[in-house]
């Protein structure tokens, strides 16, 4: 069996559609871009692509798939959007009613997936210069947070952004600031650093999503806009059925992010 650390992309979608790994994928195949998920019902996705559009930070569209489709054929190859991610959770009228290792029993010729740049690409940037990804370290999954921060609706679509949260030594901000902004594609610059009380954040220890991690003395937190904002849209607007990826849980892409620079 391939070991998942030193597998090409495509042996990982492999390894995760067998069903042997169900696990949060941030440091899996350093290089590749990784993304997250939403598929909605056909009489909902001409809104939320006009909301991924007008939300480029949070939804950084990498595909857009035909209708009824399971597969993506831009980003990646032989790739299934029902099976290549680890988890899923399923909506029914705004409600996550299941969390699942594949939805090829749910599909419907009906659906239509849209698969968004994740902040775990940048990550492998801030790693290769150095700076600490502090959930890989305490190996967790990242922390998530609702915000006050309202999207640009459109259609039906409407709701507050989610952010990504990584603590950051003052003395490396700046290089985080610059690395992660070349690459706008997968969330690009931070939307926030400092005090999270400003954007709605009333317990830094308790994340909305993924897990917490420490921060020590002559650390920022420093946020960024995160791809789990379609399960806020989706939990705000409550359309009759969605699927998405569970938080921290990717889709291990062919693309590398060299190619999603700025």
């Amino acid at each position: 069996m391939t070991d998942i650390y030193n597998a090409t992309p495509l042996e990982a979608r492999h390894i995760i559609r067998r069903g042997e790994w169900d696990k949060p994928t941030s440091g899996l195949c350093p290089g590749y871009a990784q993304a997250n998920l939403i598929v909605l019902p056909k009489e909902q996705a001409y809104d939320f692509l006009l909301f991924a559009q007008r939300n480029p930070k949070p939804c950084p569209l990498l595909e857009v798939t035909e209708v009824g489709s399971r597969w993506a054929n831009i980003c990646a190859t032989d790739c299934d959007i029902a099976n290549d991610f680890p988890r899923y959770r399923v909506y029914r009228n705004g409600v996550m009613t299941e969390e699942l290792t594949s939805v090829e029993h749910l599909w419907r010729d009906d659906l239509v997936s849209f698969v968004i740049g994740c902040s775990f690409s940048f990550e492998s940037e801030l790693i290769e210069a150095g700076i600490e990804m502090r959930h890989n370290t305490m190996g967790r999954n990242v922390s998530m947070y609702m915000t006050n921060i309202d999207c640009k609706p459109a259609g039906m679509m409407k709701g507050k952004m989610v952010v990504s949260m990584r603590p950051i030594p003052y003395d490396q901000i700046v290089k985080s600031v610059q690395l992660s902004g070349a690459i706008p594609k997968v969330h690009g610059a931070p939307i926030h650093i400092g005090d999270p009380a400003v954007i709605g954040i009333k317990d830094i220890s308790t994340p909305d999503f993924g897990e917490p991690v420490d921060i020590y003395p002559g650390e920022v937190p420093v946020f960024w806009a995160c791809g789990v904002t379609p399960q806020s849209i989706v939990m705000n607007v409550k359309p009759e059925f969605a699927i998405t990826h569970a938080p921290g849980c990717m889709l291990i892409t062919d693309t590398k992010n060299v190619n999603l620079k700025g």
